[in-house]
């Protein structure tokens, strides 16, 4: 059918920098929005999570 599936390991997904790749370790659960200390980009959580699985 013409498509491609690839498997992605969820594991960090929301909690590295989908700008810069930059990694500064676990963020709880309950933190929703964070800024990358490392370029300043803001962070919606499960946005930036899916912007890394697309990047895969």
């Amino acid at each position: 059918y013409g498509k491609q599936l690839i498997t992605v390991n969820p594991r960090k997904t929301s909690q590295v920098c989908s700008n810069c790749h930059y990694d500064d370790g676990h963020h709880a659960l309950d933190i929703r929005e964070w800024t990358c200390p490392n370029c300043g980009t803001n962070h919606d959580r499960d946005i930036n999570a899916a912007k890394n699985i697309l990047s895969a």
